[in-house]
Order: structure tokens, then sequence, then C-alpha cells
């Protein structure tokens, strides 16, 4: 699709510029010249400008960031085996379903999960999980490089290029790494937020 689009774009340009170089160099101008490339100028203009929508629309898809850290699987073993379950079976799903390279799950005051790639720093939420928590909503950082306080979330992986935050009530934090920029859907929101708030009855039970 993408390469579609830019083929329909560079046909308008190339187009154009015959337009242009074909009405410089007329020896003569008459109404009929004027006519046609008046005609031919708008056709290219409006193959470049579908062309440049196509492109919004389809935009090209980012590719992998090439992120340091180990395949892992760590969970605590404090939890009941009804909540490790979960959280073997949630977190393979969002790991398999959805653009995720990575998730942490904090549960009072201590990491009790992670999976993906993992890191063995240290994680402390930061001030993107407290606004989630005050906010009591999901935050996304669709582009962490624009984002001052990036290195919050480098004690779950360096150098994450996505980030899902999405609060445990007051008692924690699902945190969701991508795999590139813009890699997270709505969709991929609703199934983390969805899954956050089963995880959070049962781990309060």
């Amino acid at each position: 699709m993408y390469k579609i689009s830019s083929l329909v774009i560079i046909f308008g340009v190339f187009l154009l510029i015959l337009s242009i170089i074909n009405i410089s160099t007329a020896s003569q101008v008459n109404p009929t010249l004027v006519r046609a490339e008046t005609i031919s100028g708008i056709a290219s203009i409006a193959l470049i400008t579908i062309g440049y929508l196509w492109t919004e629309i389809k935009p090209k898809q980012p590719s992998r960031a090439r992120l340091d850290g180990k395949e892992g699987f760590e969970i605590c073993n404090e939890l009941t085996k009804d909540q490790r379950n979960e959280l073997a079976w949630g977190s393979q799903q969002i790991l398999t379903a959805t653009a995720a390279s990575t998730i942490l799950i904090y549960w009072d005051d201590k990491v009790i999960l992670r999976r993906g790639l993992i890191s063995e720093k240290m994680f402390i939420p930061g001030e993107t999980c407290k606004r989630a928590t005050e906010q009591k909503r999901l935050i996304s950082l669709v582009n962490t490089e624009l984002f001052p306080g990036r290195d919050e979330f480098d004690g779950v992986l360096n150098n994450l290029p996505a980030v899902i935050v999405y609060p445990l009530e007051n008692r924690g934090h699902t945190i969701v790494g991508g795999w590139s920029k813009r890699s997270f859907t709505n969709s991929d929101e609703k199934w983390i937020s969805g899954w956050s708030d089963k995880l959070y009855v049962l781990l309060s039970n």
C-alpha cells in the first residue's frame, strides 16, 4: 500500500514537471494550449494529493527497534496458584496478541511479574506512573524519544520506543513496552486495560 501511494505521488510530480516544461518551451501560447496545460496541472496536483492522503491513511509501519534485554519469565512465588496462572496466561496473550515486547506488573511496592524481554534493573515508579494513578486512566507514550521522563522505564527495559502505563487503582501498575514507536492500537489499549482490571480484582483477593 505504501509503495503504491509513493508511485502515485512520483507519477503526479512527473506529469507536473512535463506540463511545466511543455508550456515553457512552446513557441506559441494560445488559449487551447493554456486550457490543456491547466487541466494537466490540476490532474497532476490531484494525483500528488491523493498519493499523500493515501500515505497518511495507510502509513508505513515503523520498524522494530533493537532492544537490549534477554527473553525471560519471572513471577513472584508468594502469589497463589490462581494468581500465578492468571499472570502467566494474561501476559502471554498480551505478548502474542499485541505489539508488546515486554510486560511488567508492579503491585504493593514490588515487581511481581516480568515477561518478554527483561532486564535485571530495579524498577521504581516515577511521575508518569503517579499521574496514571491520580488520573485513574491509561497513559500511552507513543514515542518516548519526545518524552523527557523516559528514563523512568529503564528499569523495565532500556530505551523502550513506546510504553503503556495502566494503574491498578492505587496499589500498582501494568506496564507494557512496545517494539516500535506508535506500535499500540486502540484495541491493544482496550485489551491491556480490560485484563488489568480483571487482574486487580484477583490480586486484591
